[in-house]
């Protein structure tokens, strides 16, 4: 069951000045149809349909629509193999939208992977949210992802790592101390913003990578899994009391609070539940600790979500005389955070979130 933070038409600033242009791709009538009506009383809209993958690819030059609603199961040209030929030849803000694209599924994280920048599941009496909820939230997500600037979009090729990566169980290779720490903050639109960066990040530096992710717990493990896949790093869940080692990435849910502790000789993770259910703080506490432990040591990293949290943190870390990383908001699938963060300090680095990973390797090496 989906249970992440709806995102709504009424949270949606409306900053386009023509109408928007919606390609919706379904091989079903009926499910088009319902997707039309989502949009129907928008005026700001114009939309067209395609029964299927080809269809779709000719009207990208046609119709030249600003964001795409794509399925996943269709006959001939399917909807990963649509969206690898659109992100090669025509390149749009594409939302998939299929009762397959579940979060934690793998075939959305591939979907992310190959250059979605946003998944949603169609309309179903067995989610836990009304179908009104569900239906603002297809809304809001269109329109979010229609504000995402190409240059962000990107089909991200990765070989597989090996097969023990590809069971999801990652190996330290690395058994140096830890020296330098980046703490990093993401929330909607952070799953699509990592696969991009993790993956980029070279082994063999001093360097542990902490990630404060505003997912629900349950869907930690599974982005695990797959991040090692593809990462040259090995990636594993928060442990509360593990010592940090160089050359791993430690992801924690926002649903705990993750923290840096100096234990003299070495660092130390120490993991409990986030006090209060409905107030984001995690990703403040990540930095706020990071930067108490190791100082100018210290690089913090903001990306894309909702609310303010880790703007105070990040403004920590800069006080301190660590660096500080905030996605360039023209590529962030929801803004919110990243200009809360720059509102609040002056930083070193604002990157689009392809580049995000090539920053960090130049700063740690």
């Amino acid at each position: 069951m989906i249970k992440s933070r709806l995102i709504t038409n009424e949270s949606y600033v409306n900053t386009m000045k023509s109408a928007l242009r919606l390609l919706i791709v379904d091989d079903s009538k009926l499910m088009r149809e319902a997707i039309v009506g989502v949009f129907a009383e928008d005026e700001n809209i114009m939309m067209e349909e395609a029964s299927n993958g080809l269809e779709a690819l000719v009207l990208l030059d046609k119709f030249n629509p600003d964001v795409v609603t794509l399925d996943i199961n269709m006959p001939g040209l399917d909807g990963i193999g649509t969206l690898k030929r659109m992100m090669i030849e025509h390149p749009v803000p594409t939302v998939m939208l299929s009762s397959l694209t579940q979060e934690g599924a793998k075939i959305t994280f591939d979907a992310l992977r190959y250059g979605a920048v946003d998944f949603v599941s169609k309309p179903s009496t067995i989610l836990e949210t009304s179908r009104e909820q569900q239906i603002a939230e297809i809304r809001g997500r269109v329109k979010y992802a229609a504000e995402v600037e190409l240059g962000a979009i990107k089909y991200i090729r990765r070989e597989v790592k090996n097969n023990e990566a590809v069971s999801g169980v990652g190996t330290d290779t690395s058994d140096a101390q830890c020296k330098q720490i980046v703490a990093m903050g993401a929330a909607e639109g952070g799953y699509g913003a990592l696969l991009k960066i993790i993956p980029a990040l070279r082994a063999g530096s001093n360097s542990a990578f902490l990630i404060s992710l505003h997912v629900a717990s349950e869907f930690v493990d599974a982005f695990i899994g797959y991040l090692n896949t593809f990462s040259q790093i090995s990636v594993k869940r928060a442990v509360h009391n593990e010592e940090i080692r160089s050359g791993c990435c430690y992801i924690s849910s926002g649903d705990d609070y993750m923290s840096v502790y100096n234990n003299v000789d070495a660092f130390s993770l120490h993991i409990s539940p986030a006090p209060f259910a409905n107030r984001r703080g995690a990703i403040d506490m990540l930095l706020f600790s990071t930067a108490e432990a190791i100082g100018e040591q210290g690089v913090g990293v903001i990306l894309s979500g909702l609310g303010e949290d880790g703007a105070e943190g990040l403004e920590e870390i800069i006080r301190v005389g660590g660096t500080a990383i905030v996605q360039d908001p023209h590529t962030c699938f929801c803004k919110e955070m990243v200009h809360m963060a720059l509102n609040r300090s002056q930083v070193e680095y604002i990157e689009a979130d392809v580049s995000i990973g090539n920053t960090i390797n130049k700063i740690i090496y």
